[in-house]
């Protein structure tokens, strides 16, 4: 589908005024931190909805929730003083292939950057670019200790991976358009930084617009999404997710 710049731009601005609505929160994994108001519950919350953020979203978001319920609804209180036997509640835990080990380790690591590493956002507000940040990030959040099975769950862009689920969290908290959707309340990361997700139905719904030639869905796929899309706003950038998953999960684009 082939349009001029001023057209594409027009075409999503008008997907991204249609689906950032708080219409969109009911049916998607962001409807979990919507549930909390103080400022760690939400980002815990996230983190944990983002991470499980593949499959179909009401298993996503059924399985998410029942984290939460084992935490009491509380998941900042929990990480700050649970302990290794209060563990035990999530050992049958499963979404797909994320278990109970991963989600121990999860609480674990999170204990660990809450009490000693001054939480979520610092923890990825580190100088240097994105990529930077994501790599920081992922050093601390398995450095407690060894890892195995676990290490898969956050992305490794030193080796190409795409990081969806982190682009994912890292808008949900940085972006505040003041629709109602995206949290914005981060103030560390502008959303200016930010990168595009990518999964099967924003990629192709980029391809068909041409904003995107790479085929693979990984880093360099999501470098040039975002390049594009920051010709179009380079301010907010990410704010056309909207749109292109719109397009793709609900138009069928």
């Amino acid at each position: 589908m082939k349009l001029k710049a001023t057209e594409l731009k027009e075409f999503l601005d008008e997907k991204y005024e249609l689906y950032n609505k708080p219409l969109f929160i009911e049916s998607d994994p962001i409807s979990v931190p919507h549930q909390f108001n103080k400022k760690e519950d939400i980002e815990i919350a996230a983190f944990f909805a983002a991470t499980l953020a593949w499959g179909q979203r009401p298993t996503i978001i059924r399985n998410a929730n029942r984290l939460m319920e084992a935490m009491d609804n509380a998941p900042f209180e929990y990480i700050m003083n649970s302990k290794r036997n209060d563990w035990k509640t999530f050992a049958k835990f499963a979404h797909r292939t994320f278990n109970g080990i991963d989600a121990i380790y999860f609480i674990q690591s999170l204990q660990h950057i809450y009490k000693n590493e001054g939480g979520l956002e610092k923890a990825f507000s580190v100088s240097g670019d994105m990529l930077v940040k994501l790599i920081a990030f992922r050093n601390t959040f398995f450095g407690i200790q060894p890892v195995g099975r676990t290490a898969k769950h956050i992305a490794d862009v030193t080796k190409g991976a795409s990081a969806k689920r982190l682009n994912m969290f890292l808008r949900w908290m940085v972006r505040n358009d003041k629709q109602g959707v995206d949290f914005g309340i981060w103030r560390n990361i502008s959303a200016a930084e930010l990168y595009c997700p990518i999964d099967l139905h924003s990629g192709r719904v980029a391809r068909k617009l041409d904003l995107l030639v790479r085929t693979q869905n990984d880093w360099k796929a999501v470098d040039e999404l975002t390049q594009n899309l920051r010709k179009l706003d380079p301010n907010d950038p990410v704010k056309y997710d909207f749109a292109l998953f719109g397009l793709g999960v609900f138009e069928k684009f």
